[in-house]
């Protein structure tokens, strides 16, 4: 188990070549700000603490003060907000192109919160050393792989900033599981998860879940496909690789099984060949980055032609969920409710 400890002092001089003399200038000017609750900070006194939090990597985060400027992943961020945590900075897709809040930016204010990139390999490295960041906290979709971090231009000078880090699960896990783990990491930050608006939640969304267990049980052989729209393909999801479909699959949903490609995680079929696998329901991609079903319905002929379109058996799927009890349990309702309401037209 590797361990971390947040730093008391301002980080100075620690990126490399290429940028590095300016960035660390700035993140000398900052190295005093520690602690302020102006412009989003957390909700929690920067005095209080310690702080101690074991993320999904297994990595400890270990400090005598909860982190006060936390930047973190949008969906992320917004489940933390659920809980009465408010981080300064947030990267992921957070704001449309008309100025409204992303879907993924659930309740949050996106006024109070530093965008430092609204979409994939957008991340300013330069306004995250500005906010001198104290946490950074984002999903795990493949072990030690941080969303919207791994893999990208900034990554390396993201990683040289040397700011402790939390990762989450959002693959290889089950959604009752996710949440338990963000209210965890929501009460090391401070968040009261005892109080009644949490607790409530909590009930509301395990009523929910044995509504779709019900559903399943009432309604059987019903079968749901999930999948993505993009321009040329059209991608079938394995459920087993998300936290959301898994734990419904867990609750008794029948789902279709694509042969996935090597990175795991979906197949890609031709808009030719959208019809491979028979299903009654589908579950559509929500993320604005994705065909919709309105935009399908005007240039793709072959999706018209699925049973489950031609049935109005078509729903939203809620693909990056935000990890908060509100936010999951009218995803669950949804879900039971259209199978609930399915008829068997798939053959």
């Amino acid at each position: 188990m590797s361990k971390s400890r947040l730093p008391q002092l301002s980080r100075r001089g620690l990126l490399a070549a290429g940028g590095a003399a300016g960035l660390g200038a700035l993140l000398v000017a900052c190295g005093d700000d520690k602690g302020s609750k102006k412009d989003g900070g957390s909700t929690q006194a920067a005095d209080s603490g310690p702080f101690s939090f074991t993320d999904d990597r297994g990595t400890a985060v270990k400090a005598d003060k909860i982190p006060a400027n936390i930047v973190a992943f949008t969906g992320t961020a917004a489940a933390l907000y659920d809980y009465g945590i408010q981080v300064k900075g947030v990267f992921g897709p957070t704001k449309t192109a008309d100025g409204k809040p992303d879907v993924q930016a659930g309740d949050m204010d996106i006024s109070k919160v530093e965008i430092l990139g609204n979409a994939w390999d957008k991340f300013s490295v330069e306004q995250y050393a500005a906010l001198n960041p104290d946490l950074l906290v984002t999903d795990m979709w493949i072990k030690d792989q941080g969303w919207y971090i791994s893999g990208t231009g900034a990554e390396k000078k993201i990683l040289q900033l040397k700011v402790p880090s939390v990762y989450l699960w959002a693959a290889e896990t089950t959604m009752d599981k996710a949440l338990a783990r963000r209210v965890d990491l929501a009460k090391a930050l401070g968040a009261d998860t005892s109080a009644k608006k949490v607790t409530d939640a909590k009930a509301a969304f395990e009523k929910a879940a044995a509504r779709l267990r019900a559903a399943t049980k009432a309604n059987p052989g019903i079968k749901v496909m999930v999948g993505s729209g993009s321009a040329d393909l059209f991608y079938v999801t394995l459920p087993k690789t998300a936290a959301d479909t898994a734990y419904f699959e867990s609750l008794g949903v029948e789902f279709v099984q694509p042969k996935v490609n090597a990175q795991g995680f979906f197949e890609e079929l031709s808009w030719e060949n959208v019809d491979k696998y028979k299903a009654d329901v589908i579950m559509m991609d929500n993320r604005t980055g994705t065909l919709q079903p309105a935009d399908l319905d005007k240039s793709k002929p072959t999706w018209k032609q699925l049973p489950a379109v031609k049935a109005g058996q078509v729903i939203p799927r809620v693909t990056e969920p935000i990890y908060s009890y509100a936010k999951c349990t009218p995803i669950l309702e949804d879900l039971a409710k259209a199978i609930e309401d399915a008829k068997k037209v798939a053959k």
